[in-house]
């Protein structure tokens, strides 16, 4: 008992932007530009294997939570994405589940045969200049394993999982721009010295509207990329892998 109440016991053990210098990131003032960076189908191809396996975690969870069969279960994170950008905010706010547990059991999967990522992808983060940061709505467990498998895990001097955004006691997690306000105040940076990088043109929108550059990680051929031939105006840069960015990162100077 006394190790399932250390597993469920809440995100105060978890500082918000929780800093990882002690596996070796680049730690605070290691250059003027911020990089946010989102992690699924941005640093890697959730679509490739992931994504199935998170599809059928959060059914199963959202069972789980509620007692109730795997359609109501599936009508209910339709209902609560739509309404709330997650699933998990649902649960809360009309159910009282607890966050932390649904996270967990939702994504209760071992990452490391399912991660397909691009190779160069260390020592593009390497030779980038300024700080990075992951900025996800994926739970921080989920995060950090799948940066650890990637060997990516020392160039990130924070990271931020949808436990911490959380604002006056209530998930924000992106696209609120409060939440993008919150977390440059939080790692000490102006919108203008930031940049998003991002598969998700909602976030991406949501960033340049207080001021920060945006690139946009587009994949066409997916469903993701559908409607979206063209580059929109509030994307700075439109590239198809994220190691593109060290040789066409000229459009974010300034």
């Amino acid at each position: 008992m006394a190790l399932r109440r250390l597993l469920l016991r809440p995100a105060a053990r978890i500082r918000r932007g929780r800093r990882v210098s002690e596996a070796g990131g680049a730690g605070p003032g290691h250059g003027g530009r911020l990089w946010l960076f989102d992690l699924d189908n941005t640093l890697h191809d959730t679509s490739h294997a992931i994504f199935p396996q998170i599809d059928a975690g959060m059914t199963r969870a959202v069972m789980t939570a509620l007692g109730v069969e795997a359609d109501e279960a599936n009508r209910l994170r339709k209902l609560y994405w739509q309404r709330y950008g997650a699933t998990m905010i649902g649960l809360v706010r009309h159910h009282g589940v607890d966050p932390h547990a649904f996270l967990r059991d939702s994504h209760d999967f071992d990452v490391t045969t399912l991660v397909r990522a691009e190779k160069g992808l260390p020592a593009m983060l390497r030779a980038l200049p300024g700080r990075k940061v992951l900025l996800t709505n994926a739970p921080l467990d989920y995060a950090r394993a799948v940066l650890r498998h990637m060997g990516i895990l020392r160039y990130f001097d924070s990271l931020w999982g949808i436990e911490e955004m959380r604002l006056h006691g209530e998930f924000r997690p992106k696209p609120s721009a409060a939440l993008l306000r919150y977390v440059l105040a939080r790692e000490g940076a102006t919108p203008r010295q930031t940049v998003l990088v991002e598969d998700t043109l909602d976030n991406l929108r949501s960033a340049r509207r207080i001021g920060l550059r945006t690139v946009h990680v587009y994949h066409p051929g997916t469903p993701f990329a559908r409607g979206h031939r063209s580059r929109p105006s509030y994307v700075d840069l439109r590239v198809n892998s994220v190691t593109d960015l060290l040789l066409r990162r000229r459009p974010l100077r300034g």
